[in-house]
Formats: C-alpha cells, structure tokens, sequence
C-alpha cells in the first residue's frame, strides 16, 4: 500500500500550520434493512482519545484550514487502516465549511489521501453541521454542490437544532440529512416530534434525500423511527464510537439488551 502524503493542504492558507495531533473515533450508521453498516462516521479525538470538545477548543482561526485538512486526512488513513475497505461501507467525514475557501483546491489533499490508500471516492461523504454559523450561504451552496458534481456524498448534520433548517435545504440540497438527537430523543412519547419526523421524511424522500436518525439510545426511539419509514441508524443502541477500529454492530438481540 502506498504511503498517504503528507498532511499539509495545496493551496489552502496555512495549511501547515497545526501544532496539536487528533485521532478519530469511527461509529457506524446501520442499514436496519440489512443490519450491515451504511457508513461509519469519523469523529475527531485527541490522540488518546480525549474529547471532540478539547480538541475543538484548541481550533482558532489561524489554524482551522490546517485542522480541517488534517481531519480529512487522519479519517481516510485510520479507516483504511481499520478494515474498512474490507466492509464495504462508505466514510462520512465532518468538515468546517468555513475553512473551505476553494472547492477544488482543498480537495486535493484529500484525492490524494483517498488515492493513495485505494479508498474509492464514492465511498466518501461530507457532512457538515447545521449548527455552524453560516457565514455565506452561498458559498456553502457551491461547496455542496461542486463535493456532489465529483462524485462525494454530502450530508447535513443535526438537522432541526441549528441556525437555518428548511431554508438551508430551499438554497441546497445535500445526499442526506441527519436529524439532530434532540429531535429524535423520547419519539414514542411525543406526538409532535412524530408530527414532525414524519413530514421532514416525506419532505426528504420528494427531495431524494435519504434521512439518518443520530444518537438513537432506546429500542422505543428505534422501533418508533422504523415505523415512520427511517432506514438508517446511528447510536449507541448499536456501537458506541471505538478509537481508531471499526466497532462490531450490535445485534437485535443486543441491542434491545444495551437499551434495557
């Protein structure tokens, strides 16, 4: 296998830059219709695994194109290095919109990275929050679609939570949105976050864009959210995030007793 290269950005402002290491933790998003995973997402560490919030905290503005960079890099190297070739799944990776000055310059890292490893990408997808500021939306617009025009998957996170909601989706239309835990947190007992599941779903599927429940703890949330016709699950009903490995998918039987 060929030696990813190394991490620093073409053309990307102070790509360079990063004097701190991160790591990813992998958790996967399963396909209830097969029970096989759909995708892991990687989810940024310190190197022993110290919290996505301590790392975040040491992101400025000077560093976040090369924090940005380096997450894209470190996810597509330890995947790879995990097995996840061998599954068969596609990678979801978070990125900061606002550290993506150039679609086709930043990217070029990441090609390289996903080349380098034998990684397909079509098996990458892009995600990135609703909560993030939007700075400019238009700009966010180009960078979705020019990711979809080579062929990445794209992703809202967390939606229903952030800043914008349906207005995001009137000014682009990413693969797949996420709905934000929040949202799904207690569905069986609550009529109007069903309400609302369900036409976001509907909403969606006119869209053609899949729909992921996040953060899915219970079998009620999980039997609820099947019946309104959601496909794909992320939580801890099925794995909790595992650092640096894929985490074995919890079976039914399991995963009613990790609820209980």
């Amino acid at each position: 296998m060929l030696k990813p290269p190394a991490a620093k950005c073409e053309g990307c402002k102070n790509g360079d830059a990063l004097e701190f290491e991160i790591s990813m933790a992998f958790q996967p998003i399963v396909d209830l219709t097969t029970h096989l995973p759909f995708a892991y997402e990687a989810l940024v560490r310190g190197p022993s695994g110290e919290s996505a919030a301590s790392v975040l905290a040491q992101v400025t503005e000077a560093n976040r194109y090369a924090f940005d960079q380096r997450c894209r890099v470190r996810a597509i190297e330890l995947a790879t290095a995990a097995g996840i070739l061998e599954v068969g799944a596609k990678l979801s990776i978070n990125f900061l919109p606002n550290a993506v000055y150039s679609p086709a310059a930043c990217i070029k890292l990441t090609l390289a990275t996903a080349r380098a490893v034998g990684l397909p990408t079509s098996r990458l997808i892009f995600e990135f929050t609703e909560n993030e500021r939007m700075v400019d939306p238009a700009h966010i617009a180009h960078i979705v679609e020019s990711y979809k025009e080579m062929g990445f998957g794209t992703a809202l996170d967390d939606f229903g939570a952030g800043h914008a909601g349906l207005n995001l989706l009137a000014r682009f239309q990413p693969d797949i949105i996420k709905l934000d835990m929040d949202l799904v947190r207690g569905i069986e007992a609550s009529m109007p976050r069903r309400m609302i599941v369900d036409a976001v779903i509907k909403l969606a599927s006119a869209m053609g864009i899949l729909v992921i429940a996040e953060g899915i703890e219970t079998q009620a949330e999980l039997n609820t959210l099947a019946d309104l016709g959601v496909r794909y699950i992320q939580g801890y009903i099925f794995a909790k995030p595992m650092l640096a490995a894929l985490p074995p998918i919890a079976t039914w039987q399991e995963s009613i007793a990790l609820s209980a």
